[in-house]
């Protein structure tokens, strides 16, 4: 469940002529729906709505479905486009909605080709799924940036190698696939060059970089290439990595360049040494633990997130309390927090479950103690001089991710401004320009 932000971008309001793009869950998906946009005006397609899905859990699947039905009856007449995920695992699912004309697979979004209207919308065929698993290589795509323009995300990798028992994404995503590391540096330095302040490295798992290539480079290794061929570059940040891939060469740039952003995002998903087994998770409680409090000790400034999981099947009271106490133990600030959900075909939705009230209880629970963490990690910010990278209007993001309020800013989406923090306002800071 590595970089699985489960989130929705709806579809913005358009003419008639505009394609509308539907995106839900990780910040790939995100990147993916920019490309399949360029994609579609480059071959001229036009009035459609683009759905790319999400299966990480039941939940995501079920909102793609509901927003389908919605934009169906707010646009008649609009051809819909299903993509992502869910229509790759399930393409069946969603061909039998009245309301979808198409639905392409994840290799098939990615190909310019896929988009000529004679293609999509062309012949009999209600499907193009090709098999993600026969799938050997990924193309290097160069997105200009999203979130407003504010940053710029370069994807290094997709698919994934591991099969965790509750996970469905390796069936939906294939096996990992590497870009090349020169691929890489080359869109980083056009990024730079075009005025991006923040560059994310971004990857379905993304520590798992450089396992087919040759040689068998590690991602400390391409991200270090990054730093040094890329000198005007001011900021990298890392999306969600897997805690026990951390190579030496990654740790060093993290702990010893200030150019990368003092935040990593942990896929830890459990702090029971049990429930990691049966979730077949190669690291234990003791492994989060001591690379979080190694990394505190050599970069004091650095917050750390992780992906939890509540409710696994034949998770105890004494299991989820060790999932508790891992927040503690690791410091985390930010914490991603998803219900168990039983996905088909995967091995923990044969495993006995537990009642879906205790699941829905342990989550909450878990999220009050993810609240609490983050307050108590932002407070200790208050009085700092923060370099905020501006997202909007009145709003930006510290190098650590903590979202600042600032009511006098009228700086463009991609500055880079001086903030003193002052305060904090629930879930966000209080700074003003410094």
């Amino acid at each position: 469940m590595s970089d699985q932000d489960v989130h929705t971008t709806p579809a913005a309001p358009a003419d008639q002529g505009t394609n509308e793009l539907m995106t839900f869950g990780c910040r790939l998906n995100s990147w993916e729906s920019e490309v399949m946009r360029g994609h579609a005006e480059a071959a001229g397609l036009e009035g459609a709505i683009i759905v790319n899905t999400c299966a990480v859990t039941n939940e995501a699947v079920r909102q793609a479905r509901q927003a389908i039905r919605r934009a169906r009856r707010a646009n008649p007449d609009k051809p819909i486009i299903v993509t992502g995920c869910a229509a790759q695992i399930d393409p069946g699912e969603f061909a039998a909605m009245p309301e979808v004309t198409r639905v392409i697979g994840n290799d098939d979004k990615m190909k310019a080709e896929t988009f000529r209207p004679d293609v999509l919308l062309g012949g009999k065929a209600k499907t193009r799924v090709s098999d993600i698993m026969k799938v050997r290589e990924v193309a290097g795509h160069l997105v200009d940036g999203l979130d407003g323009r504010a940053r710029a995300f370069v994807q290094v990798q997709t698919g994934c190698d591991h099969r965790c028992t509750f996970c469905i994404i390796p069936y939906g995503r294939g096996d990992s696939r590497s870009v090349p590391a020169g691929d890489v540096v080359e869109q980083v330095k056009t990024l730079v060059g075009n005025g991006f302040q923040e560059v994310v490295l971004t990857g379905v798992d993304l520590t798992s970089w450089g396992a087919d290539l040759p040689g068998t480079p590690k991602l400390g290794r391409l991200v270090q290439s990054i730093l040094s061929q890329c000198p005007d570059l001011p900021q990298l940040r890392l999306s969600s990595i897997d805690a026990i891939e951390i190579d030496d060469a990654l740790f060093d740039a993290v702990i010893g360049d200030h150019r990368i952003a003092p935040h990593l995002h942990l896929s830890l998903q459990a702090g029971s040494d049990m429930i990691l087994k049966r979730m077949k998770r190669r690291h234990l409680r003791g492994d989060a633990i001591a690379l979080c409090q190694r990394l505190k000790a050599a970069r004091a400034e650095i917050a750390l997130g992780a992906d939890l999981i509540a409710g696994f099947p034949t998770e105890t009271d004494a299991m989820f309390a060790d999932t508790l106490d891992l927040v503690d133990q690791c410091e985390l600030a930010y914490l991603h927090v998803f219900p168990f959900s039983p996905r088909p075909g995967t091995p923990a939705a044969r495993m006995p479950q537990l009642d879906r009230h205790v699941v829905k209880a342990r989550a909450a629970q878990l999220r009050e103690k993810a609240e609490t963490a983050l307050h108590r990690h932002l407070d200790g910010m208050i009085g700092s001089l923060q370099l905020g990278l501006v997202e909007k209007p009145g709003f930006a993001r510290a190098p650590n991710f903590a979202g600042i309020k600032v009511g006098k800013i009228t700086a463009r989406a991609g500055a880079m401004l001086p903030l003193r923090i002052t305060g904090r306002s629930g879930a966000n800071l209080l700074g003003e320009p410094a």
